[in-house]
């Protein structure tokens, strides 16, 4: 049986535990196929990928190295429609009561308004996305005019 989908508006407030990242806001974008998040300092060292999350200049920022066994590389379509090589890891996201495995880009967001895109792949049967809705935070119900 699947779960009833959500609505969600174009930004989210969104976790991921085993990151230890808490509370941080996403784009919800239905044009980008997968979800990136934004990361730091990547490499591969050892059949280990070393990276941080987000960067220095944002509130949530610490210098923990997340470290990953279990990854791959995946060529990704960019904004700007030119091809990327990016690392992909597999990790859990949680928004509102939803808690979803997810498979997600590492990339350099750092000149973008959000850390976090979610994208196609991980809405799909999930969630409807309302464009008229800037904050619907899933976590938070919000009054609705009928």
């Amino acid at each position: 049986m699947q779960k009833e989908k959500l609505i969600i508006g174009r930004r989210e407030e969104i976790d991921f535990p085993d990151l230890g990242l808490f509370g941080v806001i996403a784009k919800i974008d239905t044009g980008a196929y997968t979800t990136a998040l934004h990361c730091h300092d990547i490499k591969e060292k050892n059949g280990v990928l070393h990276f941080k999350l987000l960067d220095p200049s944002h509130p949530e920022y610490n210098e923990q190295d997340q470290k990953f066994t279990e990854y791959s590389q995946k060529e990704i379509k960019n904004s700007f429609g030119e091809i990327e090589k990016r690392y992909v890891i597999k990790t859990i996201i949680q928004m509102g009561e939803r808690r979803i495995k997810a498979v997600i880009s590492l990339s350099d967001r750092g000149s973008m308004r959000y850390p976090v895109l979610i994208g196609r792949k991980l809405l799909k049967n999930r969630f409807i996305v309302d464009v008229a809705l800037l904050n619907n935070l899933v976590t938070k119900p919000s009054p609705r005019v009928i």
